[in-house]
């Protein structure tokens, strides 16, 4: 195991390996301007064709003229935009499976997430406020600071409303609870080990917005992710062909 200091010390090369593997969800409208455009983060695992994001961040097309797919970073401003279909959608835990086609992406690996305990370090690497600030990925230092339910018991009757009432109903399931800030686009952003880039969760900012709905515009220093067990579910139900 590395130190603290030696893990430090590795960030910046970590940081290099992570973001090519860490790409914008959006679309593509050929008379829209702009034609491309994101608002959350991905990160392509597995074979190099998925890629992970949150469910609510994958657009709900109302017509047939927009495209679904990825942005990937290039020198400066550039980009390429790669086309995706959905493979799979778990709403109850904000998860989807993107599929690319074509030449496949560089992935990153996906650890146990079981065997994070309280204090880790981690860091996650996005795309913060999405369109605002463009397809610059950007860095930050994070601690696992609790694993927690999901849902927080209200204090009265007269603080439930429809939504926590409807999460209550369902089966309740742990979530990570970050010492650290992320903004509207890091949703979907890959939470990583600094030491190796091995991934242990994904960013959630639903979540952050349904436990404390401060956390946008004034933002706390609290962020929710999703444990990667999730994720490998998601990644083992059988892609349509």
């Amino acid at each position: 195991m590395l130190c603290g200091g030696a893990a430090a010390a590795d960030l910046p090369a970590v940081i290099a390996a992570v973001k090519p593997s860490v790409v914008g969800i959006g679309s593509y409208q050929r008379l829209r301007s702009p034609s491309t455009v994101f608002n959350g983060t991905g990160v392509v695992l597995g074979d190099g064709l998925s890629v992970i994001t949150n469910a609510h961040v994958v657009p709900d097309f109302a017509d047939s003229e927009q495209t679904l797919g990825v942005l990937v970073a290039g020198e400066g401003t550039a980009f390429t935009f790669r086309p995706a279909t959905v493979a799979a959608i778990d709403k109850e835990h904000d998860l989807a499976h993107l599929r690319l086609s074509g030449a496949p992406l560089p992935a990153l690996r996906l650890g146990d997430s079981g065997t994070l305990r309280e204090g880790r370090d981690l860091a996650f690497t996005g795309f913060p406020l999405g369109m605002v600030l463009g397809l610059h990925h950007a860095t930050h230092r994070a601690t696992l600071a609790a694993v927690t339910p999901i849902i927080l018991p209200s204090a009265s009757a007269r603080q439930l409303d429809a939504r926590a009432v409807a999460a209550l109903q369902r089966p309740p399931f742990n979530i990570f609870q970050l010492d650290g800030t992320a903004y509207p686009g890091n949703s979907g952003s890959p939470v990583y080990d600094p030491a190796d880039g091995v991934v242990y969760a994904i960013i959630n900012m639903v979540f952050v917005k349904g436990l404390k709905e401060t956390a946008i515009t004034a933002p706390s220093g609290i962020t929710y992710a999703i444990p990667g067990r999730y994720v490998q579910e998601l990644l083992q139900r059988k892609v349509p062909e």
